[in-house]
Parts: structure tokens; C-alpha cells; sequence
């Protein structure tokens, strides 16, 4: 019987977890839609999120292009097919590899900053405080971070595209003795619009993810310090959880014959 009703404890909390963040996401969007719009907290997250993620996202970028490309070169060469290297450098970073990881690495710094900042909001009643002042905290703390991260998400993942592409580009050049030439007619020749688009398609959910469950954890932490390190940490757990699920749902969409 113990394990039965631990079992159905289980069950429970996450289906109440999962009716939770969905009654959230609900609340947040119908907020978004209507005035006021505070395009200055907009903005400034989308600087926060934005143009200061783009130096770790750039640095792990590059290095896993770099990195891809040696690997790629590494197994070709048992099957002599070194030309398929750029070909793959570029479907892997612009598919899967440039999407993911920094969704990834956005998660781990915006997502725990957002947990950590509402978390503290909420156990020192700034948030009640807003509710006081007839100001909803759903406008003017989550939608402008999860409109930030929706729009900026794309951006940091073009941008780790291109830089990804480039790192491999200079490893089979100065390394493993490419011809420049070829190497970038076969990189543009099997590159199609859609490996882009599907790319940017996932930057654009797991930037909504990521903000949302930021948002989600720093809005219902309770217990003081303690509860808002809970939250940050779990808001990086499970956006990074919700990423690589979302990434499966989104190529099943785009790819699948």
C-alpha cells in the first residue's frame, strides 16, 4: 500500500504541477495582449538576454564547430568521404547543435538570474506590493522577459550558426588542408532555406520556454533564501529538460518522412 500511494503522490503532484505552469502560461499571454506595454522593461531584457549572452554562446559556438569538424574528419576518412565534412558542419550547427546548446546556455545563465531576481521579489512581498499598487505582476515582471526571450533567442542562435560554421571552416582550412574554394560551395550548395528556419523555429520555443519557467519558478518560491536558490536551480533543470523534449517535438515536425 506504501508504494501504491507514493506512486499515486507521484502521479498527483505532477499532474498538478502541469495544470499549474499551464493556468500560468494562460494568465501571462492573456496579460500580453493587452495595454499597458511597458516597451522600457522590453528593452532592457532584451539587452539582458539578448547582447550580454553572446559571449558565452559565441565561445561555444565556435569551439563545437571546430570541434565537429575534427570528429567528422576523424570518421569520414574510414569511409574516404573528407567532402562531406562542410555539409555536415553546417546541417548539424544550423539543425541541431547551434539551436540546442544555446538554448542550453541560456538557460543556465538568463534562466536561474530570472528565477533568482522574482524568487526574491516574491519572499520579500515586492510582488504583493505591485498587486497594491494595481500594477499586475504578470505584465510587468514575466511578459517582458518572455517576449524578450521569444524574439532574442533567434538572433543568439543565428549568430551561433554562423560562428559555428566559421570555427569549422578555419579548422579544415589551417588544419586538416581544405581548399577554401570548395569548402564554402559545399557548405552553400547542400544548405537549404528550411535547416535555417527550423533552427530559428526552436530558438524561438526554447527562448519561451526558458523565460517561462524563470518566471514560473521565481513567481511560486516560498521559504526565503533557501526557496529562491530552489527556484533558480529548478528553473535551469527544467527548461533544459523542456529544450531537448521540444527540440525531439520540433525536428519530428520539420524532418519527419
Amino acid at each position: 500500500m506504501k508504494l501504491l500511494v507514493l506512486i499515486g503522490r507521484t502521479v498527483l503532484h505532477g499532474f498538478e504541477t502541469v495544470g499549474s505552469l499551464s493556468v500560468f502560461s494562460g494568465q501571462a499571454l492573456a496579460h500580453g495582449v493587452r495595454p499597458p506595454i511597458y516597451l522600457r522593461l522590453i528593452g532592457m531584457q532584451m539587452l539582458e538576454i539578448g547582447f550580454y549572452s553572446l559571449p558565452v554562446v559565441g565561445l561555444t559556438a565556435i569551439f563545437t564547430g571546430m570541434v565537429l569538424a575534427l570528429q567528422t574528419f576523424n570518421a569520414a576518412a574510414r569511409f574516404n568521404a573528407e567532402s562531406t565534412i562542410a555539409t555536415v558542419v553546417v546541417l548539424s550547427m544550423t539543425r541541431e547543435l547551434g539551436p540546442v546548446l544555446a538554448g542550453l546556455m541560456t538557460a543556465g545563465r538568463v534562466g536561474a538570474a530570472i528565477a533568482a531576481e522574482i524568487g526574491t521579489m516574491r519572499v520579500t512581498e515586492q510582488i504583493d506590493a505591485l498587486t497594491t499598487l494595481s500594477t499586475s505582476p504578470f505584465k510587468y515582471l514575466v511578459m517582458p522577459r518572455v517576449i524578450a526571450g521569444v524574439t532574442m533567442l533567434p538572433f543568439l542562435v543565428l549568430v551561433a550558426d554562423i560562428i559555428g560554421v566559421m570555427g569549422g571552416y578555419l579548422v579544415s582550412i589551417h588544419k586538416l588542408g581544405f581548399n577554401p574554394a570548395a569548402y564554402l560551395k559545399n557548405t552553400f550548395d547542400y544548405l537549404e532555406t528550411m535547416d535555417v528556419v527550423s533552427g530559428l523555429v526552436k530558438a524561438a520555443v526554447f527562448g519561451f520556454l526558458i523565460t517561462l519557467m524563470g518566471c514560473y519558478q521565481g513567481y511560486h518560491s516560498r521559504g526565503g533564501a533557501q526557496g529562491v536558490g530552489a527556484a533558480a536551480t529548478n528553473a535551469v533543470v527544467s527548461a533544459s529538460i523542456l529544450i531537448l523534449a521540444a527540440n525531439y517535438l520540433i525536428t519530428e515536425f520539420f524532418f519527419a518522412r
